[in-house]
């Protein structure tokens, strides 16, 4: 039987899975005024979350309770970071994790005792939802901990002076994969047993998510030197019982730094690929078009103000991404969306029940539309064209 929110969430959005975005805002990637929203399935519905918004600040959607609340986290500039560097500002931003329930808009606000530091990131919810994992920035490095909701009981997991990112639970809620300092390494839920499973002098080892069945940590890998953009990297799994490492494509096939959007409102963040649910070992990824160039072009060297420093350059690009599964056992793949120039399809999500794929598609110059489809690639149609001017970033299916 539905739950009373559960039939609200229905009637409100219109019929058919609900699938949560962040509606981009006007001003760049790190704008602070997007905004969370929902769409229905079936492309009606669209509505903001009735979520009271920090002055100055934009929420980020980090994961679900079981009541079907969401986990947020809202992050707010520091007065005048406008004539500062990122790495001078960012880290003295002020983030808050929120409790939101997605029908009355009703906030609680988590992680507020005992805090260590203005800027948390959830990560996510662990067993019985009394706990969560949280990485805190210290000192310019970024620590993971757990602690209870309140913020008591911080425990960490990981050294203050190693920088943490990426991190992802066990099926069964044992441990966690992340990466250290771009080198793959998986612990448990008190920190103990860790392990460095991938490594490399010069290469930037990123993300990393468990297998269904808990054997192996996926993850991506990008060459610093010939690639300061990091726009491109390789895919792999690594065996965490015998350290196998299996690659699943080659060198800079995946789309990894996206870059995207219109001239004065762009965007960008990582890709990650992602297992695919149901039967057999296989890997969603954004494929790259052999040879594609992004209109984004990365400017080395130049004094980086917003996390993204490229400037527009529609004559340069070329190609494309699209969206393909690998199995794992044999290395076929199999195309979700096919490759067409100049439409650069990324940030697949799976809904719950594995049937469906959405993900943003962004043509050369334009901002990202919400697309869905079936697992095959059939009936692929855009939910959120004419809809949406500033485009939708961050899609997630509602629970």
């Amino acid at each position: 039987m539905l739950s009373r929110r559960a039939l609200l969430l229905s009637a409100a959005a219109g019929p058919g899975p609900r699938i949560v975005f962040t509606g981009r805002g006007r001003s760049g990637f790190l704008n602070p005024d997007r905004r969370l929203e929902w769409i229905g399935e079936d492309g009606r519905g669209l509505r903001a979350l009735p979520v009271p918004q920090d002055p100055g600040a934009g929420f980020g959607l980090y994961g679900f309770f079981r009541d079907g609340r969401v986990l947020l986290q809202s992050l707010a500039l520091p007065e005048g970071w406008q004539s500062q560097t990122f790495d001078e500002y960012y880290p003295r931003s002020r983030t808050r994790v929120w409790a939101a329930d997605l029908v009355s808009g009703r906030l609680e606000e988590l992680c507020t005792r005992e805090r260590l530091s203005s800027f948390y990131s959830p990560v996510c919810l662990l067993p019985g939802e009394t706990r969560l994992a949280v990485t805190v920035l210290l000192n310019g490095k970024s620590v993971l901990y757990t602690m209870n909701l309140d913020g008591t009981g911080a425990l960490p997991l990981t050294a203050p002076g190693e920088f943490v990112y990426g991190v992802s639970l066990s099926p069964d809620a044992t441990r966690f994969a992340f990466h250290s300092d771009y080198h793959i390494h998986t612990c448990r839920l008190d920190g103990s047993e860790r392990r460095e499973w991938a490594a490399e002098r010069g290469v930037i080892y990123f993300g990393s998510s468990w297998s269904p069945d808990g054997e192996w940590v996926l993850f991506q890998t990008c060459d610093g030197k010939r690639d300061p953009a990091h726009d491109w990297s390789r895919i792999g799994i690594v065996s965490t019982g015998s350290g196998e490492i299996r690659w699943l494509t080659t060198p800079a096939a995946a789309w990894f730094g996206a870059s995207f959007g219109e001239p004065g409102n762009p965007g960008g963040g990582s890709n990650q690929p992602q297992w695919a649910p149901g039967r057999g070992l296989r890997v969603l990824y954004v494929r790259r078009i052999p040879g594609a160039v992004t209109p984004w072009v990365f400017a080395t060297g130049r004094r980086d103000t917003d996390h993204f420093n490229r400037d527009y350059r529609p004559d340069a690009a070329r190609g494309g991404t699209h969206l393909v599964t690998v199995n794992v056992a044999n290395g076929k793949e199999s195309h979700l969306t096919p490759p067409r120039e100049g439409l650069w399809d990324f940030r697949p999500q799976y809904s719950p029940d594995g049937t469906r794929v959405c993900f943003l598609r962004a043509p050369v110059g334009q901002p990202p539309e919400l697309w869905v489809a079936q697992v095959s690639g059939a009936k692929a149609r855009a939910l959120t064209r004419g809809m949406r001017a500033a485009g939708c970033e961050h899609p997630s299916w509602a629970r």
